[in-house]
Parts: C-alpha cells; structure tokens; sequence
C-alpha cells in the first residue's frame, strides 16, 4: 500500500488563503472539505495554512503526509446509503507558535491571506489577563491572533484592504462578536495604538456562525478495508456524515470572496442567525433530548436502535412533526426539510451513538432544547402537548436511577441527582412529580403552577413505571 504524501499525488498548488486555528476532526471534516469542494467546482481558488494551537508540536501525521488526508462520508442520503472517500489536499501547511513563534507571525506577512478560520473549543475564545507580553508565545488563542494581527497592520502599514474575515467555528453563540471584543481587550492590555484598533474594526471583518455536522473522526474498526479501497495509508483519514450545513452572519462582500454555496454546498449567508439556531436547538437537539429517556427506559440503547423501533421511532416523528414544528416562526417546507435530514441522520448506520451519552446533563438539555417547545406549544393551542408531557416524565422517571431493578449510569451535578433521589422518596408518585417541578432553579419556572401540568405528567410517570 502507498504512503500518502505529495510525491504519490499530484496536486495543484493554489494562494494560501486561509489561516485555520485548530486542526481537529471536525475542521477537517467540515471547513477543509468544503474549501476541497469549491475548489474544485471552482469557485474558490485557496489553500490552507493550518495553525495547531492545543499541543506543543504540530501533528508529526499531518508532516509525515503533507497534510493530505481523506475525508469519509459515510450515511444516509434522501434514503440511500452513501460511503464515498475525498481526498483533501487543499492544506498547504501546518505550524506551530509553540516551536517557532516568529514563523507563525511570519504568516502575517502573506498578502494573499484573507480569511480566519477556528474551531478551539467552547472555551477558547476567551479573554486572559496573564497574556500580557506578546513579544512571548500568548497562551490564549484571542491573543495569538491579536499578536499576528498587529504584525500584518505594521508590515503592511494599516493598508484597509489587508484586514481579515473571521469565520470561527466555535460552539457559542456570537462567537465572531466575542473574538473580536478579546483581540480589543488584548489591544487595550498591550497599550496598542488607536490606529491599530481602528483599523481592526474598519478593516477586519467577524462574522458569528452556526456550524452542523456530525464527524466521528478516524474510523479505526474499520480503517484496514477503508485503506484497502482508497490504495493509501491514511492515518488522518477522518469520517463524517453526509449532512453539512454552515450559517455565515456576514455582510454581503463576504459571501462574494467565500461563495461556498455556488458549489452545492450547504452554506447560508444570512443576516440573523437566531431562526437557524432556534431550527437546530428544537429540531435536532430537542429531538434527541425528547427521546432519550422514554427509549431507554423502553430498553433502547442506540440512537439508531431508537429511529428503527416501531413504537419510539413513530413517537420521534410525531413529537418532531406535530409538537415541536408548529412552534417554530420559520417556512413550514424548510423546517419539515430539516427534521427529515435529522431524522436521517439518526438512522445513521455507521454511526454507534450511545442515549445514556446524550443524557449527560439531560435536565439542563430538557430546559433549553426541549421545555419552550412545550410552554409555547400549550400557549398556542390552550392544551399540553401529549407527547412532550411524556417526554418529560420519562425524564422525570429516568432520574429516579433505576428501571426494572437496572441501576441507570445518571450523569449531572451531583446536587441535582441527590434532590431526585430525595424526592423519588416521597410516598406518591405525584407527591414527587409536584417536588420536581416545583424546582424553579431547574426549569427556569415552577412548573407545578402550571394549569393541569404536574396532574397530566403524574399520570404519565405512573404509566410508566407500570408499563
């Protein structure tokens, strides 16, 4: 079998364009694959630089294949089964400011460089006070930009037309905001010039996103046929699934210099993300969070198991489509597209998706994912929605620990799991019910004072642990 580098592929060399933060599975199987696909339906001509910020080397795999790698995408697509391998070699190169920090600012200097990518985690983009010399490797990611893009207002002497479109991919919301208002604290912190800050909000431009698609990463049971049929030995190979999609929160000049959509892509450019990340939260996640308990106290296990099941996967569909959908302030057609493709990708069979993982922290899910679409259910239609009154007492019932004499590996706070133990000691199940609901500081309400609420799930629960 052949390595896989540069002297056993051919490949185009295109201007570096891009400056990726992060070099994990999702940016690979998300941001380079599509940069890959609009470079070859050519609408975008550009390559990677890579910038790996969580390790003290660069990955000696990326080296060692000169950043070629493939990218799996293996599912369910309108109804057919898809396994398809891209290679992708839109990657040019890979750093690190750890090994060579003037190297890394050394990027600034590129002029063709355009466009910011990351995905650090949750909690990388944030603010460190510690970071107060950038004459030094800054351990923030906020301030390793900072640093760089103070070195590329210099060198190019504030030319407006040098800033940078951020296009981060981290999961909070206004992320493109939050980079933006770090890299000023760094400004103010290191004593910059106003100059530098000016031209950092006129000339820069941060964009928030939402990012969607599920990606495994390196499909080690099966790696041996997947090397087999590709002819290469890829130990970055990475599998994803066939759904994509990416909400850019950007003005009009970015979609004209990032036209990913004009490559039949899922990418949409749009003023507001709020109605895509209320789609996503109520749909795919409440989907999930609604389903979870009342599956496995039925004896499910896989996500996969539960879409295929008769009874839960007809309850999936029906909370999705009856409940939870006529709440939402979107096009009827869009969002009946979309909770078919969740629905899709649930049924994924090459996907092993545990529900005990998803119930990590299910009762801080359920309020955000899960409990609007039932108040603005009940608000709209004067009656509880059946279904989601069942997924909650299923959770409620979940959180008692155990079914049918079966310990339940719970996972939250400890405090939490300790007040429903307590009150899954009261003598009646409404009795515990009402205590549970009752609880403000987890539902954001008391509960219990909703009309015919606590009545309707107790009943619920007790059907339940009779069933």
């Amino acid at each position: 079998m052949k390595p896989l580098n540069r002297t056993t592929i051919s490949t185009n060399t295109r201007p570096v364009k891009i400056l990726q933060f992060g070099n994990g599975n999702f940016l690979r199987g998300f941001t380079d694959y599509m940069i890959e696909e609009a470079n070859d339906k050519g609408v975008f001509d550009g390559s990677i630089q890579v910038v790996q910020v969580h390790s003290p080397i660069a990955d000696p795999k990326m080296i060692a294949q000169d950043c070629l790698f493939h990218v799996l995408i293996r599912g369910l697509k309108n109804g057919k089964q898809v396994d398809e391998a891209k290679l992708i070699t839109c990657v040019s190169d890979i750093c690190n400011p750890n090994e060579d920090y003037k190297a890394y600012l050394d990027l600034a200097k590129n002029p063709d460089l355009r466009f910011v990518i990351s995905n650090t985690t949750e909690s990388g983009i944030q603010f460190d006070p510690s970071d107060i010399d950038p004459s030094k490797v800054p351990d923030s990611f906020p301030a390793k930009v900072a640093a760089l893009l103070y070195l590329r207002f210099l060198h190019f002497k504030g030319d407006p037309s040098k800033g940078f479109v951020f296009i981060p991919c981290e999961l909070i919301e206004n992320n493109g905001g939050t980079l933006k208002a770090c890299i000023d604290q760094y400004a103010t912190l290191w004593k910059l010039p106003n100059s530098f800050t000016d031209w950092l909000y006129n000339a820069c431009t941060f964009c928030n996103t939402l990012v969607d698609r599920i990606v495994p990463g390196f499909p080690k049971d099966s790696i041996q046929e997947i090397q087999g049929r590709i002819g290469f030995e890829d130990q970055l190979a990475v599998m994803a699934e066939p759904f994509h999609f990416w909400a850019i929160e950007a003005p009009d000049h970015v979609k004209e210099e990032y036209p990913l959509d004009q490559a039949g892509l899922d990418v949409k450019f749009v003023s507001d993300l709020t109605p895509f990340r209320t789609r996503k939260v109520r749909i795919l996640n409440g989907g999930h969070t609604s389903m979870v308990p009342f599956a496995y106290l039925s004896g499910i296990r896989t996500v996969r198991e539960a879409v295929e099941d008769p009874v839960i996967g007809k309850f999936m569909r029906e909370v999705i489509f009856d409940e939870i959908i006529p709440t939402l302030d979107m096009p009827q057609e869009e969002l009946e597209k979309f909770a078919n493709d969740v629905l899709e990708r649930f049924a994924n069979p090459f996907i092993h998706h545990e529900l005990i993982s998803i119930a990590l922290n299910s009762i801080s899910k359920f309020k955000v994912r899960v409990l609007p679409s039932l108040l603005e259910y009940q608000k709209k239609n004067k009656t509880w929605p059946p279904l989601l009154v069942k997924s909650l007492a299923a959770l409620l019932v979940f959180y008692k620990g155990e079914v049918n004499g079966e310990f339940i590996p719970l996972k939250d706070d400890p405090a939490i799991l300790e007040f429903f133990k307590e009150a899954w000691k009261l003598p009646t199940t409404e009795a515990s019910v009402h205590k549970i609901l009752s609880e403000d500081t987890y539902w954001g309400l008391d509960l219990s004072q909703q009309e015919g609420l606590s009545a309707l799930v107790s009943k619920e629960a007790a059907a339940l642990f009779n069933s």
